[in-house]
């Protein structure tokens, strides 16, 4: 008989600790910020007064806020406590997205959904980083995996939902977010603040004094590597959601639906994959070398995806882009949390965080323009397959440099 503890190892039984089921409730709503829109953001070009090239707006406009707000949520979950910061989010995030429903202009739904990424900012970092204040060693790395888990999952059955609802109106996707609200509720009648009392408040000497100790870590060479190398995951998995349904479609002749299915694949790649976190990081005594692996599996798996010349071999790719950003995101992430002091873990989580959310707004951006500078010279597919490649390359070399750095860094002294 399959158990949790078969699946994802000893330390699986924290899935029947309430603190640890209502992060994994909370954690239902972050990633649907943009994966909900993707099955549907065709459907919103006329109703909305947009075009094909701009509706796109609508994801970077989720994701570009975020860069500045996740640090600043951060160090006020770190001052005041974790709850009142995934209060706040969860309402903000279902209030600014089931408004989406109510307007008629292309202009009004990029401003709500500027909104809502605000609310996105004060979600992920900081069920990582209770993730961290709750649990530690390979019990905090399984924590993290199933969570990163649950996204995976919320991305594959949340859009199947939504384009079955767009066919009805282009509106009722959007009421999804309306989940929010009872999440909300439930969070604030029964989560506990993990977070000591006596790391939070202080006066405006204290808050300084906090910025001033987050400075110093992260200008430690084992902090700020792992930031960057957080936000180099991305550069592979935001380069295929960009140019998955091209490839397939305009590339390889296939159909809308394929790429669909594609999609849903690498979801279900990373889902298992970061089930095994735990037993991963307890079977090595150096996460670099599992790290490395996973680096690797990514950038090889994007430029099979890119240089596919049939769906079979774009699905190997998508499988091994797949497992290695669910053990390489889980893993960094509980890296992370275990660097910082409980007065600075949100801190950190957050910069952390905002790198990656950096890098998946400026990855479409900066492959459209590599793409439209290389087509000029040697044609569209050549250009598409050569930058696609580059990225998985260039994304897979920077994490591994960045890793190398962390592994000769001397241990992180703050009383130094």
């Amino acid at each position: 008989m399959v158990s949790t503890p078969s699946i994802a190892g000893s330390d699986s039984g924290i899935v029947r600790e309430r603190p640890f089921q209502l992060l994994l409730l909370i954690n239902v709503l972050p990633p649907l910020g943009t994966a909900l829109l993707s099955p549907v953001l065709g459907s919103l070009v006329e109703p909305l007064g947009a075009s094909a090239a701009n509706v796109g707006l609508l994801m970077s406009a989720f994701t570009g806020p975020a860069v500045v707000v996740i640090p600043v949520a951060g160090v006020i979950a770190d001052r005041y406590g974790r709850r009142p910061v995934l209060v706040f989010g969860l309402v903000w995030f279902g209030l600014t997205g089931t408004a989406i429903a109510f307007v008629s202009t292309f202009h009004a739904a990029i401003a709500l959904r500027l909104l809502q990424g605000i609310g996105f900012a004060a979600l992920t970092p900081i069920i990582i980083t209770s993730l961290g204040d709750l649990y530690t060693g390979t019990k905090e790395a399984t924590a993290q995996g199933l969570r990163f888990s649950g996204s995976g999952l919320s991305q594959t059955v949340f859009p199947l939902i939504a384009g079955v609802l767009v066919g009805f109106a282009w509106q009722y996707p959007f009421l999804l977010y309306a989940i929010a609200f009872p999440i909300a509720a439930v969070v604030y009648l029964r989560f506990e603040e993990p977070m000591d009392e006596e790391a939070k408040g202080g006066s405006d000497a204290d808050l300084r004094a906090q910025l001033g100790d987050l400075r110093t870590l992260v200008a430690h060479r084992r902090a700020w590597t792992i930031v960057v190398a957080r936000g180099t995951a991305n550069l592979a998995w935001f380069g295929f959601l960009t140019y998955n349904s091209i490839v397939v479609v305009d590339v390889l002749g296939g159909t809308p639906a394929q790429a669909g299915i594609l999609a849903a694949l690498a979801s279900l790649s990373y889902a298992l994959a970061a089930t095994q976190t735990g037993r991963i990081s307890a079977a090595f005594e150096d996460r670099l070398y599992p790290l490395v692996a996973a680096n690797v599996s990514i950038g090889v798996g994007l430029g099979l995806v890119f240089l596919a010349t049939a769906l079979p071999i774009a699905a190997l790719g998508v499988v091994l882009m797949g497992v290695g950003f669910g053990l390489v995101l889980s893993i960094y992430r509980s890296i992370v949390t275990d660097l910082a002091p409980t007065a600075l873990r949100g801190g950190l989580v957050s910069l952390s965080e905002g790198t990656g959310r950096a890098s998946a707004t400026l990855t479409p951006i900066l492959m459209g323009g590599a793409i439209a500078v290389a087509s000029a010279r040697i044609g569209f597919v050549p250009a598409l397959r050569l930058v696609g490649v580059a990225t998985g390359v260039v994304g897979a070399v920077v994490g591994i440099g960045c890793l190398v750095l962390m592994s000769r860094a001397p241990p992180i002294r703050m009383d130094a």
